[in-house]
């Protein structure tokens, strides 16, 4: 390897380009699923990540001198572990009840470990990270989804629907009959609004919100769900990023 003189090379180089390269297929396979940190998040993450640890492996090397100053680079990659916390918790947050960016931390989180892992000099060990992480995603996810008793995940439930018509027992029957089972739940009386079912806002609509265990198909309880006279609107959301 031929060094500058500031003791840059290029095989600095080359191991910040395969931090780059393996945080950035990452990225862009969560830019397409379209989650809340895309491609420029994670390929910034991993190269930042990765620029640490050349950091700490060959940045002090003017002022180590044998028996004086001791360098350990663990201590950098360490630090980088401590720091992803920050942004790991920034992604995650609560919606009705529903816990989200679970995936998307845990990701960022091994997006860094790649870019540390291809810096120290381990980009074998970075690439069977990267390739690794996207077969949990594309051959383990669909897997879950077909072995019902690895494919319950709860859900989060929300309908209005028109009060007064006894329809809260029938919406109960009817998850129930979908393979769900009720975690929780609560509801809210208001007037309905102009424009929706019963008009002019004499008639009062009730909002339900119901956590949701089962092994059922969402997209057939929405559609079940919205087909029941009386329900005004229905959503569903999973409780993942």
């Amino acid at each position: 390897m031929v060094n500058d003189p500031f003791g840059q090379g290029w095989s600095h180089l080359a191991d910040l380009a395969v931090a780059l390269v393996l945080a950035s297929a990452i990225g862009l396979e969560r830019e397409i699923r379209q989650k809340a940190a895309g491609l420029r998040t994670y390929t910034v993450v991993g190269l930042g990540a990765a620029l640490f640890t050349l950091v700490s492996k060959y940045g002090f090397s003017d002022v180590v001198q044998a028996g004086v100053v001791s360098l350990d680079p663990s201590r950098m990659a360490a630090q980088i572990v401590s720091g992803l916390g920050f942004i790991g918790a920034g992604v995650i947050f609560v919606q009705r009840g529903s816990i989200r960016g679970l995936t998307t931390a845990a990701t960022v989180w091994l997006t860094a470990a790649i870019g540390t892992a291809a810096a120290a000099g381990l980009p074998l060990l970075a690439t069977a990270a990267t390739a690794a992480y996207f077969f949990v995603g594309y051959v383990l996810r669909p897997l879950t989804h077909r072995l019902p008793r690895l494919g319950a995940r709860p859900v989060s439930c929300h309908v209005t629907y028109t009060r007064g018509h006894g329809l809260l027992r029938l919406l109960l029957a009817r998850i129930t009959a979908e393979g769900y089972s009720v975690a929780e739940l609560a509801t809210v009386d208001r007037a309905a609004p102009p424009g929706e079912d019963g008009g002019g806002g004499d008639e009062r609509v009730t909002e339900v919100s119901i956590s949701l265990h089962g092994r059922g198909n969402p997209s057939v309880l929405t559609a079940e769900l919205a087909r029941i006279p009386g329900v005004l609107a229905c959503a569903i959301s999973h409780a993942e990023d």
